[in-house]
């Protein structure tokens, strides 16, 4: 059989890390042992029965059966300005400011692709999410790192990146209910980011995953309530994590008309649409009652509250995450994030995720998932305590 070599921009791509970490577990599972795997980011919660039930009615139509149009269904489009006005009070175009997704991977893959050319430069937040750097490396871009530290938040410090990288600078990305630190943005820092954007002609693309879990009764704020902000970018959602629909694939920019034109453009190119009932399905999620979102919250933060008072009884030094489903914790002195996560997985068959993976920033930090049952992560947190390590 002949060996057809890959493309130079394939083997240009950045290395998974993740499936080393998969790789690893698996080899733990295959040995027998009962894992705990707190370092996926795969919500656990079936998509709310409602919403199962628009999708069986919907696909029983004829008129999905065919192809949907090119750029969606003008039902959810207008269903999701309706869903930005009522949660965040801000006014979105159907026609012109919006853009379906197919999830929202795929538009942050495809943002670069969109709007930037060979040697641009992309500023990145670091820790951040690995497909980020994807998306740069397909359109052949320069990523320059934005640290995120524990000193201001894990928000960008504008201050602290050199004039000539601004200057050149094209496209941000920013993701706030962030991954992986769990922390949230402001109202000063998103009109700071709007200042910024203007005055450098930068494009920012805010990544708005888990745009419906804030904890402590605090609920996240949108990019787009920023004045300005449609002016300088778009904003990222997704129906994964707030609906419980990772499976389903389907998400949504909104925001800049030049933007959100550019994407229609290249998915014109590559796509013919979501099938039409999963559009459907979409639309009642954002549409309908929304006591789901609410008892999920519910759910994540009694879980925070469970895993952060435990680890904290053991002596590890814990912040509460404010947002996402996510607990950002530092790795205890003399081991770098890599080797800790080995060895929880070895000795306590706990899995977390190295900080490492998401850029060098999160070297010294381990990412912890929310996504299994509070007598879980109990007995996570029991199984820690016995390598006596705090």
């Amino acid at each position: 059989m002949k060996n057809f070599q890959q493309s130079e921009l394939l083997n240009s791509l950045p290395t998974q890390f993740f499936a080393t970490l998969v790789e690893k577990v698996g080899k733990v599972v295959a040995q027998g042992h009962d894992v705990i795997n707190l370092g996926q980011g795969n919500p656990d919660q079936p998509t709310p029965e409602h919403i199962i039930k628009s999708l069986q009615e919907a696909a029983t139509k004829a008129s999905h059966h065919k192809y949907s149009p090119f750029r969606g269904h003008d039902f959810f489009k207008e269903a999701i300005a309706t869903f930005y006005k009522r949660e965040y009070d801000v006014d979105v175009d159907p026609k012109s400011e919006v853009a379906i997704l197919f999830g929202g991977k795929a538009g942050l893959v495809e943002i670069p692709q969109c709007l930037l050319n060979e040697g641009d430069t992309v500023l990145v937040p670091d820790p951040g999410y690995p497909d980020y750097w994807s998306g740069v490396t397909l359109a052949k871009a320069k990523m320059e790192y934005m640290p995120l530290k524990e000193l201001y938040h894990f928000l960008p410090n504008y201050k602290d990146i050199d004039s000539t990288i601004l200057e050149k600078a094209k496209l941000m990305f920013l993701n706030y209910p962030n991954n992986p630190t769990g922390a949230v943005a402001t109202n000063s820092f998103f009109h700071e980011t709007v200042e910024l954007a203007n005055h450098h002609d930068i494009c920012v693309v805010h990544d708005f995953a888990y745009g419906g879990i804030g904890f402590d009764g605090k609920k996240p704020i949108s990019f787009l309530q920023t004045a300005g902000a449609k002016d300088v970018g778009i904003e990222i959602y997704t129906l994964s994590k707030t609906y419980n629909m990772a499976g389903w694939r389907v998400g949504f920019a909104v925001g800049n008309k030049s933007v959100i034109k550019a994407i229609n453009l290249l998915q014109d190119h590559m796509y013919v649409s979501i099938f039409g009932a999963i559009q459907e399905a979409a639309a009642t999620a954002l549409l309908d009652s929304q006591e789901c979102v609410e008892n999920l919250v519910k759910l994540y933060e009694e879980r925070r509250n469970v895993l952060v008072e435990g680890l904290s009884n053991i002596g590890w030094e814990v912040t509460a995450p404010k947002g996402s489903f996510f607990a950002w914790l530092k790795v205890p002195k003399g081991f770098t994030s890599e080797a800790f996560a080995d060895k929880l997985l070895q000795e306590a068959h706990v899995v977390v995720a190295p900080g490492i993976g998401f850029g060098q920033s999160g070297e010294g930090y381990v990412r912890v998932g929310l996504l299994t049952e509070t007598e879980r992560l109990q007995e996570a947190v029991r199984r820690i305590r016995e390598l006596n390590i705090f």
